[in-house]
């Protein structure tokens, strides 16, 4: 299934505001409830709609440091893959963990409270890896675009 011009409308809607209603997409959209709730459903349950969230401001929580790490693995084994894996997806304060091409093996985007919490969380947890040779961090001056919605038109 590939979706159409509504269902992307839906998709898009959904995206603004996760707690729209079946109803207020309805009006919306131009179609009466029934549709747009089995548009929906549809949707779910083949994946194109994975989950629904709430998005925080990081800033009101106290994580105003975002910083991007780049870590080159000391082995290219599968163990370390392995390893760094399980390790990252037990730290929260990582919100994104990519495998990369190029000059390093992963890229990380990290939220913490100040460089101090920074620095602890890198001597700690990061760097404290067996398998981790060599980690590149940036911190965040300003973000000039942040979105979660993907384009779908």
């Amino acid at each position: 299934m590939q979706p159409d011009a509504t269902d992307k409308k839906i998709l898009e809607l959904l995206q603004e505001n996760a707690h729209m209603t079946i109803k207020e997409i309805a009006s919306r959209i131009n179609l009466s409830v029934t549709p747009v709730h089995e548009r929906i459903r549809k949707m779910e349950r083949e994946g194109f709609i994975e989950k629904y969230v709430c998005l925080l401001n990081r800033r009101k929580l106290g994580k105003s440091l975002l910083v991007y790490c780049h870590v080159t693995l000391d082995k290219q084994r599968k163990e370390s893959f392995e390893e760094f894996n399980k390790a990252i997806a037990g730290m929260p304060e990582v919100l994104e963990c990519s495998v990369v091409s190029g000059n390093f093996d992963y890229m990380l985007k990290v939220v913490v409270s100040d460089s101090e919490d920074y620095n602890q969380f890198y001597q700690l947890k990061l760097s404290a890896l067996s398998s981790v040779l060599h980690i590149s961090s940036y911190f965040v001056i300003s973000e000039i675009k942040h979105t979660t919605g993907i384009p779908v038109g």
